[in-house]
């Protein structure tokens, strides 16, 4: 190379942060030396990892575009979604479009790992409810059993989701404003290939949005995270209220105990004081009074 094109070479590697130069003294040429791989290198591969970072995202919302195009061309009222990645980007979707509600059953049972509750899930949810969008959901009482799902639950409905609970719930379900519904091909199929059926406006969807409806109105809504502080017109503090919710519910005494953070004696000892209270035998005696005073009923936000 000529001492021009090597000059001009280092320039543009020291404009690129790949290499220093030293001024030496006047009428000297300067000097130069080469930066650390990882500190010149490093910044300009995190810049391209996250331009491929968005070009990726671009392809996959390019991609739902092509197949909601696809599916509306076509007419066909149903398409089928094979592996999690897949249904995962579609429940997403779902979340992220729907206008005014979405509606979902959750039984214990196993489902495919992309209908479950995964991480982005909540984000949506929250977004979608800053949106004003209503969300219901009926679960079947066996997630109580389990402390974290049981939290996570408690979490949502704090938060200002409608759930209600059930003692068997049919399928794992997601339905967007009454327009698409979401659910897995065969419940018990291996997590490793799950396969998920996109239903849209037909008389299936229909079918499906009735099935919804009738579980939740047949479900128990749960209300807890009422407040500590007793209402005007009750003495009834907060805490034993959401004991006697749960009860209602149809959770045990160790199920509350979980749910509420608490320890299984205390549950029982609050339930019994209840019991003395209501001048209750049996805990059938102690629903009929809670229900009949009113205990049950959330407090009046105003």
């Amino acid at each position: 190379m000529t001492p021009y094109e090597v000059t001009r070479a280092l320039g543009v590697l020291v404009e690129r942060g790949l290499v220093s130069a030293r001024l030496g003294a006047e009428g000297t040429a300067p000097r130069y030396r080469s930066a650390s791989p990882i500190l010149a290198l490093g910044p300009l591969l995190e810049a391209r990892r996250g331009a491929l970072h968005q070009v990726e995202h671009l392809v996959t919302e390019l991609s739902e575009r092509h197949r909601a195009a696809q599916v509306r061309a076509s007419g066909a009222p149903v398409e089928v979604l094979s592996g999690a990645a897949a249904i995962r980007r579609r429940l997403l979707a779902m979340g992220r479009e729907a206008q005014s509600e979405v509606c979902s059953l959750m039984p214990t049972r196993r489902a495919p790992v992309a209908l479950s509750v995964e991480e982005g899930i909540e984000e949506v949810e929250h977004e979608s409810m800053r949106r004003g969008v209503l969300l219901r959901s009926v679960v079947e009482r066996g997630w109580f059993d389990h402390p974290d799902t049981a939290a996570s639950i408690a979490q949502v409905v704090a938060q200002g989701q409608s759930v209600a609970v059930a003692e068997r719930v049919p399928i794992k379900l997601v339905i967007a404003d009454r327009r698409t519904a979401l659910l897995p091909l065969d419940p018990e199929r291996d997590e490793t290939e799950p396969i998920a059926l996109v239903v849209h406006r037909s008389g299936l969807l229909t079918a499906l949005q009735s099935l919804f409806d009738q579980c939740y109105a047949q479900a128990t809504p749960l209300q807890v995270g009422l407040g500590e502080a007793p209402r005007a017109d009750d003495p009834l503090d907060g805490l034993d209220r959401n004991i006697l919710t749960l009860l209602h519910v149809g959770l045990t005494d160790a199920a509350i105990a979980r749910q509420l953070g608490l320890g299984h004696r205390t549950v029982q000892r609050r339930l019994r004081s209840l019991m003395t209270r209501a001048a209750a035998a049996t805990r059938f005696q102690l629903g009929w009074h809670a229900a009949r005073a009113g205990w049950l009923e959330p407090d009046d936000p105003g």
